[in-house]
């Protein structure tokens, strides 16, 4: 099978940067792996890179935040686009945090189509307006405790997702999707990052944003699109809503978001620890040391 490199991590442990190092190493190209950076227009908020150093990047700004943009599409349009890396003659590597993405090209999930049930969905909505977010997301965690890292508790439109299809199906939100043959031969780098050190990189990242323009960004967008949007419930978006609401201080805000990223960033580490075939390095010189071999 064709080789595909993937860097992973949590969010703010450098796997930009890192596979960028790579791609200009082994003369490769980055399809990103970042449910967030899809987006057009939102650049600050999701840490988007804007010095890509001469390397193409695939999956970056192809959505508008008014549109719905699922897991199963994803996998379809990433794969492509490696596909087309190596007609090329050159290496993939596909890099970024969200673990579901990453699985869904590395193990070639099978993703079956959930209708929504109207009715259904409703009712979670009562219950969500009735007895609050941490009621709904304690009944989906009850039944799927797995969702407990790939759902941000946070998320209310996630949330109520998740437990719709959980109850439509019977089967546990993180188990709908089925394992197929694996489509590329892959080597899993995880860039491992002590808890402190990621914690500081995370709060000074939060405070880059902000000076780099991010009320201003969440602003614009509102103004084009509406408040009201699916990919503004993510972390950094949602906080300045609130504040832009008068709900919250900045100050609150910003707080928020640092304290909703590190928790993030937790969840992210459970998930990808629970795959023993990542390969865990704490320096670049590791990981082109094993790029190197695998290839």
């Amino acid at each position: 099978m064709d080789k595909l490199i993937v860097i992973l991590g949590p969010t703010a442990s450098g796997k930009t940067g890192l596979s960028i190092k790579l791609a200009k190493r082994f003369n490769g190209e980055v399809v990103s792996a970042d449910s967030r950076q899809i987006y057009r227009g939102m650049d600050i908020g999701t840490a988007k890179p804007l010095d890509l150093e001469g390397v193409n990047h695939w999956m970056l700004d192809i959505k508008n935040p008014n549109e719905l943009y699922a897991v199963a599409e994803y996998k379809k349009d990433a794969v492509a686009a490696i596909e087309d890396i190596i007609s090329k003659g050159k290496t993939p590597i596909l890099a970024g945090g969200t673990g579901l993405y990453i699985k869904a090209v590395v193990d070639n999930l099978d993703i079956p189509k959930v209708e929504a049930d109207p009715v259904l969905r409703q009712k979670i909505e009562k219950d969500l307006e009735k007895y609050g977010i941490d009621y709904v997301f304690k009944k989906l965690i009850k039944l799927d405790p797995e969702a407990a890292y790939i759902i941000d508790p946070k998320n209310p439109r996630r949330i109520i997702r998740a437990l719709e299809v959980t109850l439509l199906t019977k089967k546990p939100f993180s188990a709908q999707r089925k394992l197929g043959c694996p489509l590329f031969n892959v080597l899993e780098i995880g860039i491992d990052t002590p808890k402190e050190e990621l914690k500081k990189r995370i709060e000074k990242r939060v405070d880059q944003m902000i000076g780099a323009g991010l009320v201003e960004e969440v602003k614009s967008l509102i103004n084009k699109y509406g408040k009201n949007q699916q990919a503004f419930d993510a972390i950094g978006y949602r906080e300045i809503i609130n504040f832009l609401d008068n709900k919250i201080t900045l100050e609150e805000a910003l707080e928020e978001i640092k304290i909703d990223t590190w928790h993030y960033a937790r969840r992210q580490m459970t998930w990808f620890r629970k795959d023993k075939r990542i390969c865990w390095i704490k320096s670049p010189t590791k990981a082109e040391k094993l790029v190197k071999k695998f290839l």
